[in-house]
């Protein structure tokens, strides 16, 4: 079965640099991984700004800044209908109602609150009127009838007054629950009308992930998870990873979901090397820790495959986790002391390795690599409870990336007005 086709439409769309602008281009990332033919419909914008296998189309009318809007606005804001208002409405609706009759959804972006082009908006009631537009979301950022930066430009009545009237047609959705409330008040609706739904962030983008650390950030579940411990090592017996795993046992036990990611691979050559990697797969299971313990060695698109990493994902990886572990019995230097320094990792590693003690000084977390792993574990939990930095960014990942945000809350709009 095919997925419904989706328009968004807008006074503007990229590149023109803007909020809204840069939620519609979130909005149509989302719509296209999950597979739904996408236009967006602005008064200006470009293709190529767009992400790949959106539709532009492009009516120039539409924008806020095409110079027959900024002369009637001009007059609109001094109380003063112009005298070639219907005819531009008639104009408007007549180019926008071959184009939206197409779609299954369509969202407008801030047109129905907003006075930029308040034709524009008279047109769209209109069509809504006639059922020319078959599902119409009405996505409010802002609005002017209580801006104290825009009000003294409108006025009581025709057509001022459609930015504080509901349509009956209309889906309403606000940015934030102080919108709600705000919106709410302006239409004179019950405020569980009209849906909350955030905006987002982009984790591969604000992290600077390479598209593969990205698809491997996101096939061992770091961004779902509550804490990620990394461990930049190989898999040799010196790195005490039996530790790292009664650790993060621990951690499950207090109710937490951790991820331990540990980068290196075993030697595959070697036999002992290899031996020692399968007694780690045998106590992970023992402790009931195969999701929340992952090699990378082991987790490539093909589990049948070794699986390798160059630098770079590591590095991809040190930005995407919240602590650098690292439980040694014994080490030269200890070099991820310094990645981990250089991105602001908090560092937990045993008292052996010589980097945390003669670099690090106090500003890292050491404790005996003889130590109860169920004290490290409440250390590490301590830690997460104390850092309004680690609880915020955990909220953030686990529940506004743009991809959760769409499955949770935007997917279920799409939909007849009514059904939650």
């Amino acid at each position: 079965m095919s997925q419904p086709k989706m328009a968004l439409l807008h006074y503007t769309a990229p590149p023109v640099v803007g909020g809204v602008e840069a939620v519609i281009q979130a909005h149509s990332q989302m719509f296209l991984r999950h597979h739904y033919p996408l236009t967006v419909i602005a008064g200006r914008g470009e293709l190529s700004a767009l992400p790949e296998g959106t539709d532009f189309v492009q009516v120039p009318i539409v924008d806020s800044q095409h110079p027959q809007v900024l002369e009637m606005s001009e007059q609109l804001e001094t109380g003063e209908i112009p005298s070639n208002f219907d005819e531009f409405v008639k104009q408007l609706t007549q180019a926008l109602a071959p184009i939206l009759s197409q779609f299954d959804h369509l969202i407008v972006h801030n047109i129905f609150t907003k006075h930029f082009n308040l034709p524009l908006t008279v047109a769209l009631h209109h069509l809504l009127d006639k059922g020319a537009v078959h599902h119409c979301i009405a996505w409010c950022h802002d609005f002017t009838w209580t801006s104290p930066n825009s009000g003294s430009q409108v006025h009581p009545g025709y057509p001022w007054d459609l930015l504080r009237t509901p349509h009956p047609a209309l889906t309403y959705v606000v940015v934030s629950q102080h919108r709600q409330q705000t919106l709410a008040n302006l239409l004179d609706l019950p405020p569980e009308e009209i849906h909350v739904v955030y905006n987002g962030v982009d984790p591969q983008s604000l992290l600077g992930l390479s598209a593969e650390g990205c698809e491997l950030a996101s096939r061992l579940g770091l961004f779902a998870s509550d804490l990620v411990l990394l461990m930049p090592v190989r898999v040799t017996k010196a790195k005490n990873i039996e530790f790292a795993l009664q650790v993060v046992a621990a951690l499950k036990e207090h109710g937490f979901q951790p991820k331990l990611i540990l980068t290196g691979p075993p030697d595959p050559h070697d036999a002992q090397s290899m031996t020692y990697f399968r007694s780690l797969q045998t106590l992970r299971q023992e402790l009931d820790i195969e999701e929340e313990m992952r090699f990378v060695f082991e987790s490539g698109p093909d589990p049948d495959e070794h699986f390798y990493v160059d630098y770079e994902v590591v590095g991809d990886l040190f930005r995407a986790s919240d602590i650098m572990f690292m439980p040694s019995h014994r080490e030269g230097f200890g070099m991820p002391i310094l990645e981990a320094g250089q991105i602001g990792l908090p560092i937990f590693c045993s008292t052996t390795v010589p980097a945390a003690e003669e670099i690090g000084g106090r500003d890292v977390i050491t404790f005996e690599p003889t130590a109860d792993p169920v004290d490290i574990a409440e250390e590490i939990l301590a830690w997460a409870d104390l850092s309004s930095v680690h609880r915020l960014r955990r909220r953030a990942r686990q529940n506004y990336t743009w991809s959760t945000i769409f499955e949770r809350d935007i997917q279920p709009l799409l939909q007849k007005r009514g059904v939650a």
